[in-house]
C-alpha cells in the first residue's frame, strides 16, 4: 500500500524513535510499530521497520562497541533466540493484540513497582541464567511479533543497575543480535517485500538521525534521571500497548 502525507509523517517519527532507541534511549523504540499501525497493518509496519532497526543497529554498535556487559548478554541471548524461533513457529497463530496486551501488562506492573518502590538503597541484582533465559525468551518472542521486546528485557535488566552507558550498550547489542536473526524468518514469511524495503530505505535517514540525537542526550543524563526516564517511558508505552489491545 502507498503512504499519504500523514502516513509518511508517522513513519518518519517512528523511524526517528527507532534511532533514539539505538542511541541509548531504549524504551522510545517501542512506540514505532503502534505509531505506524495507525495507517497500516501491524504486520506490514513490523516488516518495514525491521531493516530500519538493523541499519540503526550499525550506528549503535559502533557507538557502544566498548560499553556493554558480557555477563548480562550471556544470560539473555540464548533465551531470546529461542523466543524468536517460537515466534517463527507460531507466526500463523499470533494475535497481535493479545501479545501487545501481555507485554503492556507486564511492563505496566514493573513500572508501577519501580515508581512506588524505588530501588535506591537496594543492592543491584546479579545476572542470572534462570531469570535471563525466561525474560530473554519473552523478549525475543515479543520482539519477533511486533518489535516490542523492550519491556520484558527491561524487567530483567533494569534491576541490575548497570552504568547508563553500559546499560545502553548492552541493550543495543542484545537487540542488534535479535534483529539480525529476525531477518531470516521475516524474509521467509514475505515481510521483506520490495515495496517494504523501498519504504524502509527512505526511513533509514531519520533512523540514523535518531541514533545521533539519542547518543547526544544519553551523554548529558545523570544515572538517576536516566533510570527515571526509562521507568516512566516503560509506563507510558505499556499503557499505549494496553489501550491498543483493549
Amino acid at each position: 500500500m502507498g503512504l499519504d502525507v500523514w502516513g509518511w509523517v508517522l513513519a518518519f517519527v517512528a523511524a526517528f524513535a527507532v534511532g533514539l532507541a539505538k542511541g541509548g534511549l531504549a524504551m522510545v523504540g517501542v512506540i514505532s510499530v503502534p505509531l505506524m499501525s495507525l495507517v497500516m497493518s501491524p504486520v506490514q509496519a513490523a516488516g518495514i521497520l525491521l531493516p530500519v532497526y538493523v541499519a540503526s543497529d550499525v550506528g549503535g554498535l559502533i557507538a557502544f562497541r566498548r560499553s556493554f556487559d558480557r555477563k548480562v548478554l550471556a544470560t539473555v541471548v540464548p533465551g531470546a533466540l529461542a523466543g524468536i524461533g517460537l515466534g517463527w513457529a507460531t507466526a500463523h497463530l499470533v494475535d497481535d493484540r493479545t501479545v501487545g496486551l501481555i507485554v503492556g501488562v507486564i511492563g505496566f506492573a514493573f513500572a508501577l513497582n519501580a515508581i512506588f518502590r524505588p530501588g535506591q538503597g537496594r543492592p543491584a541484582r546479579q545476572p542470572s541464567m534462570r531469570a535471563g533465559s525466561f525474560w530473554g525468551l519473552l523478549s525475543g518472542y515479543t520482539s519477533f511479533v511486533s518489535h516490542s521486546g523492550a519491556p520484558p528485557y527491561q524487567v530483567y535488566a533494569q534491576p541490575l543497575r548497570l552504568e547508563p552507558l553500559s546499560f545502553a550498550g548492552t541493550t543495543t547489542i542484545f537487540f542488534a543480535i535479535c534483529n539480525a536473526v529476525k531477518l531470516i524468518p521475516y524474509a521467509m514469511l514475505g515481510q521483506l517485500s520490495l515495496h517494504n524495503l523501498a519504504v524502509a530505505a527512505v526511513l533509514m535517514i531519520p533512523g540514523v538521525l535518531g541514533v545521533i540525537c539519542g547518543l547526544w542526550l544519553l551523554k548529558r543524563m545523570s544515572a538517576d534521571f536516566f533510570y527515571k526516564f526509562i521507568t516512566w517511558s516503560l509506563l507510558l508505552v505499556s499503557l499505549r500497548l494496553i489501550w491498543t489491545a483493549v
